[in-house]
């Protein structure tokens, strides 16, 4: 099940890549691993390793201030290509629980608020700003709250972001879909039950 996602304060890690696919987020011969832990090892692993498997220090994931940090800002659309779901894993192992862009693919969208990890579309000034900061300021935080829908930049200005009902639930109480109806099982048993007896007295 993923944790809870209510509010979140935050370093970022920027990556002003433009079109970064989910085989660059995570290349396809780690694709065969079906355990979600370890993941976040290969995470960018051709962006992040030399050829002999050594740490590229110039890269920003293998950078002090990126330890810790669990928002990414990205380029323009991100993880675009194939709907692999090892993306997110690799992302949320990592230790990310939010990605900022100005375009994010609907399929990763989707396979990341399954996995607890929340997608943040903003507008292409808000995302100029954000870069502009972290550029200023690599120690700089963002708020995040779910429940609100809004971004909090050091500044205090607060930019709001579209998430579905169901998500923003499911996120609030850290369950995934199967969870969200495990939780409710006592009711949906209970309505079974009623509509049952309603169908039989009917016959």
């Amino acid at each position: 099940m993923p944790n809870k996602l209510t509010t979140l304060t935050s370093r970022v890690v920027a990556l002003p890549v433009e079109n970064i696919d989910t085989d660059q987020i995570i290349p396809a011969r780690y694709l065969k691993a079906i355990d979600k832990a370890g993941m976040g090892a290969h995470l960018f692993a051709d962006w992040r390793y030399d050829a002999a498997g050594n740490p590229k220090p110039d890269f920003v994931l293998n950078q002090p201030h990126a330890r810790g940090a669990q928002i990414l800002l990205a380029g323009d659309n991100f993880a675009c290509g194939s709907s692999r779901e090892h993306a997110v894993w690799a992302l949320t192992d990592f230790g990310f629980r939010a990605v900022i862009s100005t375009s994010i693919a609907d399929i990763f969208r989707n396979n990341a608020l399954k996995n607890g990890l929340l997608p943040i579309v903003v507008d292409a000034a808000t995302h100029r700003e954000l870069f502009a900061l972290v550029a200023a300021n690599p120690d700089a935080e963002l708020t995040i709250d779910v429940a609100a829908q809004t971004l909090t930049l050091p500044n205090g200005r607060v930019v709001t972001f579209d998430l579905d009902a169901f998500a923003k639930t499911c996120l609030l109480e850290g369950v995934d879909e199967l969870g969200y109806l495990l939780a409710r099982l006592e009711a949906i048993e209970a309505y079974e039950r009623r509509t049952h007896h309603v169908i039989r007295n009917t016959q």
